[in-house]
């Protein structure tokens, strides 16, 4: 059937609209050069997280949920049809408030609040966190958002807009890196990408957890019109299974193999149109023999069970010794043993992964990826495709979210052999279910904690085993488990220590790096054993902290003495105040505080790299070896290299990819800003000096290199008297406060960042970290039944908070200066969620005397999907 609309006030026709396409798939796909990019693709075709959001009619709706025929003779208007001076004023609003991280959703929201203030000139913040319930956030927390709407209606109102910090100083809020063009959906993301000639792949998953493939048949798939190939394991020209740190992961599983869960790679397609891809892939027959998998990481670990694990099902096993916990508890004044359980998690980024390959004249590919660590990329990509690196072009697209889910590879390979089988460009994007299946998740952890105190409180031991399931793929789960022995005593000082982790393989869907890596984990345990242990001794809360947190000269968990920037009581001071007024008025209230390592650590070679490329006519280009995925690296890093060579940022432009040997291994571990910005303040200072006889224009071509090595870390266990197993640490106390129904009223975070480079980058950061620690706390939930299968795939069945459903956050930026970081400044990436949890459980405590040992808190009063906001109006933080 044709179909005819208005889009953007001009009349658009599709000839021959394709049976069950959406509205969605018409705009980004069916049009030609007539194509719109603004309505991003989230959930397709769920309608559940407001990416897609069009006007119809001038009334909003979701068009990946809308059949397209339901679009016949309707006014549509985008982010593209509003009119230019509103789109320049969205565009300024949001960047100058730091209303927008990775992005990906915020064309959409801008599109509702359009709509809404055109109805509404002066809303309330609790009118706008209504309306904007059908989006989801999963950066930013809200609250600037909020800020980036309620500007604009000032200024619609005659205020003026206020005038953007443009000196590039470190300590001063320089507008993000692209933020106006994120902001109107003008800066494409890989899904966003289009080549002549380009096809559109898609991949068929394991239909079972674990079940041997007797025959995959192709031939109905390969029949279907439009179909150009189909690929499976015995096509792979090179390696076929990859990995971060084991190379366990097969690209396709063979004829003949077991599937290892319900991600498993089968085949892959290239056809002519995305969803002729998508049916041919669900085409493809595939005869099983269905096994019994194993999906209880301590029956994994048994003797006799099923392997999933290459060499076994024990994956790793980190053990931590200090002193005699055993006798220390026996004489201890007080004891509180308890097993906690902590739950899988799915990242939910906004954007499903997607990459492009599309081939070179000289035999090689370029390879557009989200990925975390483009070089890891190359590699792996290269070794399957049977190439040389040099190869495989890879170029970073800044991604839509990735919070640790981007580290390992998910279809780049499979784009690649499309396009290598092809000869064409070929685009391979995933569905939000297909997402869920693939990449790996935050760990579930059992740990059973056993902790001592004396008379008067303090600490004296901690003995903890902990238990993580690590699903079907190794990914970087060994670590991740030695992460949270790592962090098993939180940011406190303790003589006697004795913790075992083990990560375990299962048929579950694999978890790996996820935002806290571990250390949240841990620190829901530790917290709780600390409240039980105040209340045994009598001490109140904060005091039992403040007596018990680490100082300079004390140790870690792991045994590394902290000899500088150790700001845990700097945060308990900032908090103090506002917890002693919620405690006098009467609130349930509960302290949780944290700590989290910036750089991996642990006897790793970390790099940071940079090259500054002085461009014809005056510009630079900042090429470095870690990505930018919504937390602002680009932007400071720009910082950075204004401040030290002292030329203006505007002069400055950021790319990744694969034109330099700049490899770092992946952005993880808070330590992109640690490392990255040391390699960058090398490289500015080569710049300045040739500036100091030479206009920069005379300097075009020339390329000015940093690269910065930090190699003093030990491993885990290290027989050495004083154990650096980790370069730097933030450090956190965060105040939940409950209304009287129980529900969410405020959260106040005291953070140690060292130094602010951007105060409105980094409260934004810490306020979506905390908005991500609330959901862990009482809704998120990645639930898998016996057989190993995601049970709700949804957006909305996953638990993250939505706009009504977060409380105000109001961010205390604490500074203690990090020697060994560039002006001072440590990663904040993570540190945000690690003490919410236990913050959450000790305020519901507060509130109902109910202990609760699992997460999600989904019995709690604050789990209820309307908080208590009180009457406050606009959100405490200001930039």
């Amino acid at each position: 059937m044709a179909l005819q609309f208005l889009l953007n006030g001009a009349p658009r026709a599709v000839e021959s609209l394709r049976p069950g396409s959406s509205l969605l798939q018409v705009l980004r796909e069916d049009l030609g050069p007539d194509r719109v990019i603004s309505p991003k693709d989230g959930c397709s075709p769920q309608g559940q997280c407001g990416c897609c959001l069009v006007l119809i009619d001038g009334k909003p709706q979701v068009s990946c949920a809308m059949p397209a025929e339901k679009a016949e003779g309707k006014s549509i208007v985008t982010l593209e049809g509003v009119p230019e001076g509103e789109q320049a004023l969205w565009g300024e609003a949001f960047a100058r408030t730091g209303g927008l991280q990775c992005g990906f959703c915020i064309p959409g929201i801008v599109l509702r609040a359009q709509h809404v203030l055109s109805q509404n000139p002066s809303p309330t913040d609790e009118e706008l966190r209504k309306k904007l319930d059908v989006h989801l956030c999963r950066c930013t927390g809200y609250q600037r958002i909020l800020e980036a709407i309620q500007l604009v209606a000032a200024v619609r109102r005659g205020e003026p807009l206020p005038p953007p910090d443009r000196s590039g100083k470190v300590g001063t809020s320089l507008d993000r890196f692209e933020g106006v063009e994120l902001a109107l959906g003008r800066r494409p993301y890989v899904d966003d990408l289009y080549f002549p000639d380009m096809l559109h792949g898609a991949v068929r998953l394991s239909d079972h957890a674990r079940a041997r493939v007797l025959r995959i048949d192709t031939r109905a798939a390969s029949a279907i019109p439009g179909v150009k190939a189909i690929i499976t394991a015995k096509d792979v020209p090179g390696e076929r299974y990859y990995g971060l740190i084991v190379p366990d992961w097969p690209g396709f599983v063979a004829e003949g193999e077991v599937t290892q869960c319900y991600g498993s790679f089968i085949a892959a397609v290239a056809a002519d149109d995305v969803r002729v891809a998508r049916e041919a892939a669900q085409a493809i027959v595939i005869d099983y023999e269905v096994l019994t998998p194993v999906t209880d990481p301590e029956e994994a670990l048994r003797e006799g069970a099923p392997q999933v694990g290459p060499k076994g099902n024990k994956l790793s096993h980190s053990k931590i010794k200090r002193g005699d916990a055993d006798q220390a508890l026996a004489t201890a004044a007080h004891v509180v043993e308890a097993t906690f359980q902590t739950q899988r998690i799915e990242h939910a980024y906004l954007e499903p992964e997607s990459a492009v390959a599309v081939p070179r004249p000289e035999g090689g590919l370029d390879l557009y990826s989200q990925g975390q660590g483009i070089f890891d990329d190359q590699r792996q990509v290269a070794s399957f495709l049977g190439l040389s690196a040099n190869q495989v072009h890879v170029t970073l697209v800044p991604n839509g979210g990735a919070f640790g889910g981007k580290e390992d590879l998910s279809i780049q390979a499979h784009a690649a052999l499309l396009c290598r089988v092809t000869g064409r460009p070929v685009k391979l994007t995933l569905t939000r279910e297909q997402s869920i299946r693939v990449h790996p998740k935050r760990h579930p952890i059992k740990m059973h904690y056993k902790v001592g105190c004396d008379a008067a409180g303090n600490l004296v031991a901690v003995q903890a085993r902990m238990i993580g399931d690590s699903g079907a793929y190794a990914s970087v789960g060994a670590k991740v488990l030695e992460r949270a022995g790592g962090h098993a005593c939180g940011p406190y000082r303790v003589s006697n220590v004795d913790v075992e982790a083990i990560a375990a393989y299962t048929n579950n869907p694999p978890c790996g790096a996820m935002r806290g890596f571990g250390a949240n984990q841990a620190a829901f345990a530790i917290e709780s054993c600390l409240d039980m242990l105040a209340e045994r001794v009598g001490l109140d809360r904060w005091k039992m902290r403040y007596q018990n947190a680490v100082e300079v000269g004390d140790r870690f968990s792991t045994g590394q003495i902290l000899k500088k920037s150790v700001g845990i009581k700097k945060t308990l001071e900032a908090i103090k105040p506002h917890y002693d007024a919620a405690v006098a008025a009467g609130k349930a209230v509960g302290l949780g505080c944290g700590i989290k390592n910036s750089g991996i650590g642990n006897g790793a070679h970390e790099w940071g790299k940079c090259r500054l490329v002085v461009e014809p006519g005056g510009n630079i280009t900042l090429y470095n070896g870690y990505t930018e995925m919504g937390q602002g690296l680009l932007t400071i890093l720009i910082q950075f290299a204004s401040e030290v060579s002292g030329v203006p940022p505007e002069r400055f432009f950021a790319k990744v990819d694969t034109t330099y040997a700049l490899q770092c291994g992946q952005t993880t571990g808070s330590r992109a800003t640690l490392f990255g910005g040391n390699a960058v303040i090398l490289a500015a200072e080569k710049l300045k000096a040739a500036l100091q006889d030479r206009p920069l224009e005379a300097l075009a071509g020339q390329v000015f290199e940093g690269e910065f090595l930090c190699n003093d870390t030990v491993p885990l266990g290290a027989a050495v008297d004083d154990p650096k197993t980790h370069t730097a640490f933030g450090y956190a106390t965060q105040l939940v406060i409950l209304n009287e129904a129980g529900h969410l009223e405020r959260v106040v975070a005291a953070h140690d960042v060292g130094r602010a480079v951007n105060p409105v980058l980094c409260r934004g950061q810490i306020e979506g970290s905390v908005h991500m620690g609330l959901g862990y706390a009482l809704s998120e939930e990645l639930v898998c039944d016996d057989l190993g299968r995601p049970s709700n795939g949804t957006m909305r069945g996953l638990g993250v908070l939505r706009a009504r459903q977060t409380p105000p956050i109001e961010v205390i930026l604490v500074e203690d200066h990090e020697p060994e970081g560039p002006f001072g400044a440590k990663g904040v990436g993570e540190i945000g969620l690690v003490p919410t949890a236990g913050a959450v459980a000790a305020a519901l405590y507060a509130h109902d005397r109910i202990r609760r040992f699992t997460l999600p808190m989904k019995d709690a009063p604050a789990a209820e999907p309307i908080v208590g906001r009180g009457a406050q109006k606009k959100a405490p933080s200001s930039p």
